[in-house]
């Protein structure tokens, strides 16, 4: 079974964007909203709703591109999520 990974950006409550990355994208969200294990900077500013997502055949890749969008200004994030 071939696994995928996703980066993704959610945005917050407070209308702040968080970027993130995983292989369960549908639990991750879930931990965001609902868990203690879900990012300290989300726990804060719940609820979050995704906003978009990528999917990547490696952890390695996913990372890459989390990485990446996070060295995005917000107005790129918002251009990036406006794409899809």
């Amino acid at each position: 079974m071939t696994q995928t990974f996703f980066a993704y950006i959610l945005e917050c409550a407070d209308k702040s964007l968080y970027a993130g990355c995983t292989n369960d994208l549908e639990k991750r969200l879930e931990q965001h909203n609902n868990s203690k294990r879900g990012a300290h900077y989300t726990k804060i500013r719940r609820p979050v709703v995704l906003k978009y997502s990528e999917s990547f055949a490696t952890l390695k890749e996913a990372r890459g591109r989390e990485a990446a969008i996070k060295r995005l200004t917000r107005q790129e994030k918002l251009s990036l999520i406006r794409s899809v």
